[in-house]
């Protein structure tokens, strides 16, 4: 661990944090909006954590993490598709608390709320397992293909963790609407996953086996 990286870290969730919060409650009109609290809450608590934990086991790892800066056009489209899905999603989200829109049953954000805490321990998991795991689209120094644990059951489990993870956020903000517009992220993923695939037949050896031993993408026996 580095101080640079301490500090790169920090102010990256910090700024996280704000922005997540202007989102939802500048659009609320109010900081009375408990769901989206709630989703705060399950959200950074969990996050702050794993990064504690990443810094001092694996500060290579948490380095490439907080590096979103796509090389490849059609990826950082992708990447952009993604930021406005949130975007949108959130301020509808707040707009829905202000203005009394329908607002989903409590049993369907506390499923939500449980759904996304399983997604996360998940998500550790998949970090454990695969040290290579950049947020960008890129094939590292020495790097093999992991195809043990989650990866031996789809290519791509890091995707399929954030498709719940995702998905489960506008339920836990009992927004309907904002769970539509979130929607659209199964296409985004999609395109990226086809992209990544290409890229990584061609960049990383063995993979090519990899994908005619494990056949599914993301979703077990569908796709």
């Amino acid at each position: 661990m580095t101080i640079k990286l301490f500090f790169q870290a920090i102010i990256k969730f910090v700024l996280g944090v704000i922005l997540v919060g202007v989102l939802i409650f500048l659009p609320a009109g109010t900081f009375l909006f408990f769901n989206g609290w709630l989703l705060m809450g399950i959200l950074f608590v969990p996050m702050f954590f794993v990064g504690i934990v990443m810094m001092f086991k694996n500060p290579k790892l948490l380095e490439k993490r907080l590096d979103a800066k796509e090389k490849q056009q059609e990826q950082s489209l992708v990447v952009k598709l993604s930021g406005l899905m949130f975007l949108a999603g959130f301020i509808i989200a707040g707009l829905g608390f202000r203005f009394s829109w329908y607002s989903l049953p409590k049993s369907v954000v506390l499923s939500a709320v449980v759904l996304f805490l399983v997604s996360y321990l998940l998500y550790g998991e998949v970090l454990r397992e695969n040290a290579y795991l950049s947020r960008t689209i890129e094939v590292q120094e020495n790097q093999k293909v992991v195809d043990t644990g989650l990866y031996g059951i789809v290519r791509h489990p890091m995707y399929s963790v954030t498709l719940l993870l995702f998905l489960s956020m506008p339920l836990v903000l009992g927004s309907i609407y904002s769970f539509l517009i979130f929607l659209v992220y199964p296409l985004i993923i999609a395109k990226r996953i086809k992209g990544e695939e290409e890229f990584l037949e061609k960049e990383l050896v063995g993979y090519r086996e990899y994908k005619e031993k494990v056949k599914y993408r993301m979703i077990p026996f569908i796709w």
